[in-house]
Parts: C-alpha cells; structure tokens; sequence
C-alpha cells in the first residue's frame, strides 16, 4: 500500500535527511521545510524511484539540490550589510558549565562549517553527519568515490583553518 511505504520511508529516512539539510542551511525552519518538499517530490515519484537504499540516496540528492538552490537564492538576495549580519543567538538557560560549553560548541561548529564554500560543507555533511561511506556520497553527488574523499580532505583541512585562524573560537 502507497500510505504504508512512504510512512515507512518518511520514519526511515527523515532523521539524516534534516540533519543534512541543517547541516548546509544553518536554519532548523529551512531545514524542514526543504525536508517536506523532498518528501513531497518523493511521494509523486514513488514509483518510479528503486526500493531501499536507493531511495535513501535519492532523497539525499534531492534534499542537497534543494538545499543548493535555496542558498543561491538566498545568496542573491542579500547584501554586503546581511552578509555578514548574525542573527542574535538564543540564551541557554542554566544548565550548567559543561552544557552551556557543549551548546555553545556546536553553535561555534555550525558558524565554522557554515564558512565553508558549498561544496566543502555538502561532502562533510554528509560524510559526518549523515555518516555515509565514501562510495555512497560518490552516488549521491555523481562524482568520483577518489574526488569524494579529495573533498572531504580539503573539507577538513579548511575547516580546521577557520578554527584556527580565530574566525570561530572553540571552546
């Protein structure tokens, strides 16, 4: 049955799809926003996309496309001024030293990586938060598994340059 398949698929794939689309948008709204028109496309696709893993994968592509276009849409929209304007952060209520550092982490990450050209941050997205394998993002992106793993190096390496560099403080 159509209803059981894609709530299957949606239970099944939901989880690394937001966490790639947060991962390269930097906004939990866009994020599930992206995330429901991926799953609409696939609902209107779905049989024509192959069962299983496939799936999953396919998702990702869209998901990443999606992604894609919506920060060069926002890139066109915004000025020099909002650039490199930061939205207020929002207070972590006392829960102690080591959460507040832990938080405060990864929102320090999240700017980091968000530095990151497109690229770079798609293929550590999804080589560390989707925690896919090398020949998986080859699929995904149609590329190379030896251009992924180039990518994914020089992903790292620049990523470790912005930390270093000050641009973001880690904790």
């Amino acid at each position: 049955m159509v209803s059981d398949d894609f709530e299957l698929a949606y239970k099944d794939f939901y989880p690394v799809l937001i966490r790639v689309a947060y991962r390269i948008t930097g906004s939990t709204e866009v994020s599930e926003d992206l995330c429901q028109e991926a799953f609409v496309r696939y609902y209107e696709r779905m049989d024509k996309i192959p069962p299983g893993e496939q799936a999953k994968y396919w998702m990702i592509r869209v998901v990443k496309n999606l992604a894609y276009n919506h920060e060069k849409r926002k890139g066109r929209e915004r000025n020099a001024y909002q650039k490199h304007y930061h939205e207020p952060k929002p207070e972590v209520i006392n829960q102690g030293e080591k959460g507040l550092m832990e938080d405060e982490s990864k929102k320090l990450i999240q700017e980091a990586l968000m530095k990151l050209p497109y690229k770079m941050r798609v293929v550590l997205t999804l080589k560390e938060y989707a925690n896919l394998n090398y020949k998986q993002i080859g699929e995904i992106l149609k590329i190379s598994e030896g251009n992924v793993k180039i990518r994914v190096f020089r992903a790292r390496q620049k990523l470790s340059e912005i930390l270093d560099k000050g641009e973001v403080y880690v904790p």
